[in-house]
């Protein structure tokens, strides 16, 4: 198995700068074992939940004593649980992905998943990767072992951009088949009509996942800045066209911005966390704002 200084999408300078972040889930989770998130379940905690009466059964240890002499009345006092997460990673693999300027989005989703992976498993939590273009292409169990990760990079290693997507399909299937609280990111261009892909993401929250989307785009996909008449061929089929990109732009930008903001007011409805990520910016910048966000939040 290769070491960390091995894997071309791991950059040390990130790694540094991502050190003293932390990644906070917004929900409580179901984990294995004890942890820095909330729990569904009530459990041992500094953090007081509730008081609740006594049925018998219930450990004596627990009882108030100071509850039952103002009230006459047995109270057992209740904790917080805290507990680990499970991340479950879902890489968009498909063949739109292979665009790009400077580098391709699938490289710039790969080292980001990289790195979202090894800060998850420094802290205890459990790591899981999905793969997939028109169908899961590669699959890794969610676990927190430092050795695991070495699996997860193993996969990120071989993935290539490659084929249609499924991105509707693959995510209600993930919804049903990821049976326990979790935190799900699905990193991915996302080019698919608004309404459907925001169908499967209410499934994920549905389900009491917690869902973080990082939406991924090329400066160019987001701004049309081509001077003259180029062929524009489409990345997952035989479609191409020639034009003059100065005579569309103003109807792409206008398309273009109407998907975007369709899609970011769906997210936003169903408390989906958005995070938009230009190829153009750092990733340790992006997963710093993200990081950062949730710390604050917690």
């Amino acid at each position: 198995m290769k070491t960390d200084r091995q894997r071309a999408f791991l950059d040390p300078g990130t790694q540094a700068r991502l050190s003293r972040l932390e990644l906070n889930a917004r929900l409580p989770m179901e984990g294995s074992f004890g942890g820095q998130h909330k729990s569904p379940h009530r459990g041992s905690s500094v953090e007081f939940a509730q008081y609740r009466e006594y049925v018998p059964g219930d450990d004596i240890g627990k009882l108030d004593w100071r509850a039952y002499a103002r009230s006459d009345r047995f109270y057992i006092k209740e904790f917080e649980a805290d507990t680990n997460l499970r991340c479950h990673l879902v890489l968009d693999c498909s063949g739109s992905m292979a665009y790009g300027e400077a580098g391709s989005k699938f490289d710039y989703a790969r080292v980001l998943a990289a790195h979202l992976a090894q800060v998850a498993v420094r802290q205890g939590d459990a790591v899981g990767l999905c793969c997939f273009n028109g169908r899961v292409v590669e699959e890794v169990p969610a676990r927190t072992s430092p050795r695991h990760l070495g699996a997860v990079y193993d996969v990120l290693e071989r993935a290539r951009p490659e084929g249609e997507t499924e991105v509707v399909t693959v995510l209600h299937d993930l919804a049903e088949r990821i049976r326990r609280r979790a935190l799900v990111v699905v990193v991915s261009d996302f080019f698919a009509e608004p309404a459907p892909l925001l169908d499967c993401f209410q499934h994920l929250v549905h389900r009491k996942h917690d869902v973080v989307v990082f939406h991924v785009l090329d400066p160019r996909e987001m701004d049309f800045d081509f001077s003259r008449p180029v062929r524009f061929k489409d990345l997952e089929s035989s479609f191409s066209l020639v034009t003059d990109p100065s005579i569309m732009r103003g109807d792409y930008l206008r398309e273009f911005q109407g998907w975007l903001g369709e899609l970011r007011e769906g997210c936003l409805r169903y408390r989906v966390d958005y995070r938009q990520a230009r190829t153009s910016e750092s990733v340790a910048d992006v997963l710093s704002s993200f990081f950062l966000s949730r710390m604050r939040r917690k």
